[in-house]
């Protein structure tokens, strides 16, 4: 099960995820609450703290929710991924493609907003 929790800083939605991040409901209710966000802003910062797990499809869903955050000329940061999932990123070379920061706040300021 995947857990989604957001906080507002400014004109940056923090989306606090933890759980597992897998094909299925969590992978399509990540892409719907993304898509939720956008109406509002496209500065997104995805805290990963609390994934436990990623699948192929999660991360798919990751790549999908970038790609088209960036089309609406948005961006998509990470925070603190767990050591699995940054490893998966490393070893798909996903971490050259995503920002990833230590904390809300060095994700948030890397924005440049003053919120």
């Amino acid at each position: 099960m995947l857990k989604m929790e957001t906080h507002i800083r400014g004109d940056v939605i923090i989306l606090e995820c933890a759980g597992r991040l897998v094909f299925g409901d969590e992978a399509a209710a990540f892409r719907q609450r993304i898509k939720n966000i956008l109406m509002g802003t496209r500065r997104i910062v995805v805290n990963l703290n609390g994934v436990e797990y990623l699948d192929s499809g999660g991360l798919g869903t990751l790549v999908g929710t970038l790609a088209s955050t960036r089309n609406q000329q948005g961006e998509i940061k990470l925070v603190r991924p767990t050591k699995r999932v940054e490893d998966l990123l490393r070893r798909t070379r996903l971490d050259r493609v995503f920002k990833c920061y230590e904390s809300d706040d060095d994700a948030v300021a890397a924005f440049g907003t003053n919120g």
